[in-house]
């Protein structure tokens, strides 16, 4: 009879985890919720008067839904729990219940929108212990000495091959084992549909573009999978969040993944963060709107790109031979007609906004003009003559 009530609560606190997030004050349930508690107080009250010896039990079940489960004390054996990047509450709770270290995710919750500095606790690995009070097990997670800090930062423009080094550097995991993982794009992660193009060009998976620039706390016994996995997770959520896909289809007319290469051609090209948008722009003129002589991007990133994919040495713009800039063979020649098979690196949100909304203009040229990183752009030929000229006297180029 008693459960046919539904007084419990763990089960319950479980499955409101999507209701409660990081900073949000938690709202009244509608429907009557006030009308259910009395009455089912009501009926408890009317079994403990009748069913003598079962009386203990009925009441502890009324107390359970009133009074929120919760350990007393600051727990037992260590235990170590991961805090992925973006997690509410909500979803620290659930992780601290399913670990043994809360009795219940509301005691957390509760425990958590007592105190404002809950808002800081920054996702990582943390020590705390099992069968913790949900206000110790807060206290001990907002306490920096429970923080297992073991952090590397993968800056912004560097290519999968690169990150792989710095991974590799910072973990002691092989470099060949990051590539065995990232031959994979969809097992760490990224979905089919990304890799669509609009264009009429086959499509390459590839894990390039999707290893999200950003710090990263490493957990412990990480795995390459696990480690690229966690990036192509974080890259998902802020391009979700941008809402990037549905507006580069809408606003742009071209897939996700073609404004993700353009996203890490502006990052390649670009000297300063107001640039990135007019070079994403040169590029869709180049190749989608029709006034550019090739149809080409003519960029010579793309083709120190292929360069270090294949183990070569890169070089800088004077130092490429004629051969290197003119060879049709390479799938990421400056000349090839289109868009490249890839992104050619990894590009940050500033990037990513810059592909996804680039200020208005006919550009088709731009060159940097001084050793702050600064470009002039041009619609002619003619003017962008002139542009190269003043970068030549500011001793650019």
């Amino acid at each position: 009879m008693f459960d046919e009530l539904d007084l419990g609560h763990d089960e319950q606190d479980r499955g409101d985890k999507g209701k409660h997030r990081r900073g949000r004050k938690r709202g009244g349930r509608s429907g009557g919720g006030r009308g259910k508690t009395a009455l089912a107080l009501l009926l408890a009250l009317v079994l403990l008067g009748t069913i003598g010896g079962g009386a203990f039990y009925g009441f502890d079940r009324v107390q359970s839904y009133f009074v929120t489960p919760d350990y007393d004390g600051a727990g037992t054996e260590e235990v170590t729990i991961q805090i992925p990047q973006g997690a509410f509450l909500a979803d620290m709770a659930v992780a601290l219940y399913d670990a043994g270290v809360i009795k219940s995710t509301k005691a957390f919750i509760e425990a958590a929108e007592k105190n404002s500095r809950s808002r800081n606790i920054q996702s990582g690995t943390y020590k705390l212990r099992k069968q913790m009070s949900g206000e110790l097990a807060l206290a001990a997670m907002l306490d920096p000495a429970s923080r297992i800090v073991n952090g590397i930062t993968i800056p912004e423009g560097r290519t999968a091959k690169s990150i792989f080094k710095l991974l590799s550097d910072k973990t002691d995991i092989p470099v060949k084992e990051f590539e065995a993982a990232a031959k994979d794009p969809k097992k760490l992660g990224v979905p089919d549909w990304w890799f669509k193009r609009d264009d009429g060009k086959k499509s390459k998976k590839s894990i390039e573009g999707f290893l999200f620039p950003d710090t990263y706390e490493i957990p412990p016994n990480a795995t390459a999978e696990t480690i690229l996995g966690q990036m192509v997770d974080h890259f998902l959520t802020v391009t979700g969040e941008m809402e990037f896909a549905d507006r580069v289809q809408k606003d742009r007319g071209i897939s996700p993944y073609e404004a993700l290469i353009v996203a890490s051609l502006a990052q390649a090209e670009a000297g300063t963060k107001k640039d990135l948008g007019k070079v994403a722009r040169v590029a869709y003129n180049r190749v989608y709107k029709g006034t550019f002589d090739c149809g080409c991007l003519e960029m010579d990133v793309t083709v120190n790109y292929y360069l270090e994919l294949t183990g070569q040495k890169t070089k800088t713009s004077a130092e490429m031979t004629q051969d290197e800039l003119l060879d049709t063979k390479n799938p990421y020649s400056r000349k090839l007609r289109g868009m490249i098979p890839t992104p050619i690196n990894n590009p940050g949100k500033d990037a990513l906004e810059g592909a996804m909304d680039p200020p208005a203009g006919d550009w088709l040229f731009f060159v940097a003009i001084d050793k702050e990183g600064n470009s002039a752009f041009a619609e002619t030929y003619q003017d962008h003559k002139k542009n190269e000229a003043k970068a030549r006297q500011a001793g650019i180029i």
